[in-house]
């Protein structure tokens, strides 16, 4: 009995171990629409989530990833502080601050996406400034 259940737990632990490396990140295209909308919400929730009272937008996509077999994106970005407020209409034309308000981050973002709810969750983010 004891050998049976040891062998069920180790096949259970390497079937676990052949489903990650299945499940790893690969490189995505920065156009597919719903990395892009990913992309717009992680971006969204920072600017709600930060005590700054001014809005940052995106400059630059250093990293694109999906999870294989998923709606899980993983991006990696770098923002710029703007001049606009974070709750006014145009941020994207928004010109970025220049001088002793001037300030970059790079934020590493986890989205999760229900595409047939037009659903999607922050699992995780990490922001450094630059």
């Amino acid at each position: 009995m004891l050998r049976k259940v040891t062998l069920l737990l180790v096949l259970v632990v390497l079937g676990m171990q052949v489903w990650s490396i299945r499940y790893e990140f690969e490189d995505v295209s920065k156009n597919l629409s719903y990395f892009l909308m990913s992309m717009e919400f992680a971006i969204f929730r920072y600017n709600e989530d930060n005590i700054d009272e001014y809005a940052y937008k995106l400059l630059r996509v250093r990293r694109s990833q999906g999870k294989r077999f998923s709606w899980i994106y993983l991006m990696d970005l770098e923002m710029g502080r703007t001049v606009c407020k974070k709750h006014e209409e145009d941020i994207e034309n928004c010109p970025l601050q220049k001088g002793p308000g001037e300030k970059k981050v790079r934020c590493t973002f986890l989205v999760d996406v229900l595409p047939f709810y037009t659903k999607f969750t922050l699992l995780n983010s990490t922001c450094v400034d630059k």
